[in-house]
């Protein structure tokens, strides 16, 4: 009787066929090049194999970089785009201050800054009326915001705050039909008032003289006066000035510096909220503070309070004193302006 199963080599046999059989082909190969195409294939089939086993390690690795590539790349552009604008907003500051050389800010004890306290806003709304020119920022009462608060972007003003909310504020921009803002040609310091016309492109200067000294590309600058706007910063660049013998004054049309319809990224500036009589005062107590700690001991030192009273009047019966041999003194003392007195010059003049 046959068994039901019958019994094949044993696997020492086995092993000892493979083994003979994997010499002869290490053989083969190593003398003959007839198993070079087979190997060819056989690579190629591994590698395929090889490249799938290890493309969802590839994929994620791929994935994970792109993510975090963009994301660096993201705040890195958001990081420059800040400082750009920061370094602009001082550029057209030192520009203007350059222009005018500081000519009448240290005369007057003005306490015009180049480097105002700026914050960074970010356009969120634009008003659907056409006849109203204003946006919307991303800033409000709670992030110090107030009411008449300009705001520039990275070429020149824009506008200022005329409503608070919360986390929000609405910005009138200049070129709105119910804005003016006091100007001055940068070239020559002629002031004038430039008030909008509801074309988000133009603005117009107000009773110019037909003779005034203004021409076409003449930069226009914040001139202060209006004590909302800080001085020295872009406003337009005069595009059109016409000349008619009949009438007084010349029609002076200009451009904004500023992107009204492009920028999205704005400043809002915190100025000095002091008024100039303020500014005069606090300048005339802090020189007449640093007058006295100045030469302690010596007669200059002492002169300056005395000078605090007005000087009695010269006339022809003034006593000489011992150094002038009977005669009257040609110059008054050396600290004859005294800061009270000098406190009224810091007052601009108004429009």
């Amino acid at each position: 009787m046959k068994p039901l199963f019958a019994k094949g080599p044993s696997l020492g046999v086995h092993l000892l066929v493979l083994v003979v059989m994997s010499i002869t082909l290490m053989v083969v190969d190593a003398r003959f090049p007839l198993l070079k195409p087979v190997r060819s294939q056989m690579g190629l089939v591994l590698m395929e194999s090889y490249h799938i086993t290890d493309l969802p390690q590839s994929l994620w690795q791929g994935i994970a970089s792109q993510f975090g590539s963009r994301t660096e790349l993201v705040a890195e552009n958001e990081k420059l785009k800040t400082e750009a604008l920061l370094m602009q907003g001082r550029v057209q500051k030192l520009a203007a201050l350059t222009e005018q050389n500081v000519r009448l800010r240290e005369l007057l004890n003005s306490s015009a800054l180049v480097n105002e306290k700026v914050e960074v806003a970010e356009l969120i709304g634009v008003d659907p009326n056409p006849f109203t020119h204003r946006i919307l920022i991303n800033k409000g009462e709670r992030d110090g915001v107030v009411l008449g608060q300009p705001v520039l972007d990275a070429r020149g003003l824009m506008g200022q705050v005329v409503e608070l909310m919360p986390y929000t504020a609405r910005v009138l921009l200049l070129t709105d039909t119910t804005h003016s803002i006091p100007v001055q040609v940068n070239r020559n310091g002629l002031r004038a008032i430039a008030s909008g016309t509801g074309n988000p492109e133009r603005l117009e200067l107000r009773h110019v003289a037909d003779t005034a000294d203004i021409k076409e590309g003449d930069l226009l600058v914040s001139s202060g006066l209006g004590q909302r706007f800080p001085a020295g910063y872009p406003v337009a660049t005069v595009r059109e000035v016409i000349h008619d013998s009949g009438q007084p004054f010349a029609i002076v049309r200009a451009v904004p510096t500023a992107a009204l319809n492009r920028s999205r990224y704005l400043l809002l500036v915190f100025t000095d909220s002091r008024t100039p009589e303020q500014r005069a005062a606090d300048a005339a107590m802090a020189q007449e503070a640093a007058d006295r700690q100045g030469l302690p001991g010596s007669g200059d030192a002492a002169q300056p309070g005395a000078a605090a009273t007005p000087p009695a009047p010269a006339t022809g019966t003034a006593p000489a004193t011992p150094a002038s041999n009977g005669q009257a003194p040609d110059v008054a003392p050396a600290p004859t302006t005294t800061p009270a007195a000098a406190a009224p010059t810091s007052t601009p003049e108004r429009h």
